[in-house]
C-alpha cells in the first residue's frame, strides 16, 4: 500500500520533444474537436443533412486521427437521412407535417416544407397561413401581415379562423394585425 502512494506521488506529466506544441495547446487540433463536438451534436439533434455537411467538411479539412469516426458518422448520416425522407400522400399530409415541425420549433423545417407546398401550388392558402403562423411565432410583424394577407385574399375563410386562433397572440396589438383581421364593413 505504502508503494502505490509513492507511485503515485511520483508521478510526472508527460514531456514533449522540445519545440513541439502539445495537443491541448495546439489551436489547429482546438478548432478540428470544435467543428467534431458541432457535428455530432448536429447529429444527435436529429439534423442529419448538416450533420453530414460538417462531417464532409471536417474530413475534407484533415481530420487526423478521428477520420475512421468521421467516416462512421457519415454513413450514419446518410442511412438516417435517406430514412427520414418524408413522402406525403397528399399536400394536406404534408401540410400537417409542417405544422407538427412548426410546434416542435423546428421552424426552418417547417418553412421548408411549406414552401415546398407552395412550389407544387401556388394557390395553397393554407401554405401562405402556415407561413405567417411561423412569422408570428419568430417575431416577424411583417412578413406574417404579408402571408395572412395572401392567405385571406386566396380564401376568406382564413380571416375567420386568424381571429381565433392563438397563434397569432403575439401580434394582437399590432393596429395592422386588427385592420386585417377587421376590416370596415
Amino acid at each position: 500500500m505504502a508503494q502505490t502512494k509513492t507511485a503515485a506521488a511520483t508521478k510526472r506529466p508527460p514531456r514533449t520533444i522540445a519545440g513541439a506544441v502539445s495537443p491541448a495547446d495546439d489551436p489547429a487540433r482546438a478548432t478540428v474537436l470544435a467543428t467534431y463536438e458541432g457535428a455530432i451534436r448536429l447529429l444527435q439533434e436529429g439534423k442529419f443533412d448538416k450533420a453530414h455537411a460538417a462531417f464532409e467538411k471536417l474530413l475534407h479539412s484533415g481530420a487526423g486521427d478521428l477520420a475512421d469516426r468521421v467516416r462512421m458518422y457519415i454513413s450514419a448520416c446518410v442511412a438516417q437521412g435517406a430514412k427520414n425522407k418524408a413522402s406525403f400522400s397528399s399536400a394536406e399530409e404534408q401540410y400537417d407535417y409542417a405544422v407538427s415541425l412548426l410546434n416542435d420549433g423546428n421552424y426552418e423545417d417547417a418553412r421548408e416544407q411549406f414552401t415546398l407546398i407552395l412550389k407544387k401550388n401556388e394557390n395553397a392558402d393554407y401554405a401562405f397561413y402556415g407561413l405567417a403562423i411561423l412569422a408570428s411565432m419568430t417575431g416577424d410583424s411583417q412578413t406574417c401581415l404579408e402571408h395572412l394577407t395572401e392567405a385571406i385574399r386566396r380564401n376568406p375563410q382564413n380571416r375567420i379562423q386568424a381571429r381565433s386562433d392563438s397563434d397569432f397572440q403575439d401580434m394582437a396589438d399590432d393596429p395592422r394585425f386588427t385592420e386585417l383581421l377587421y376590416p370596415e364593413v
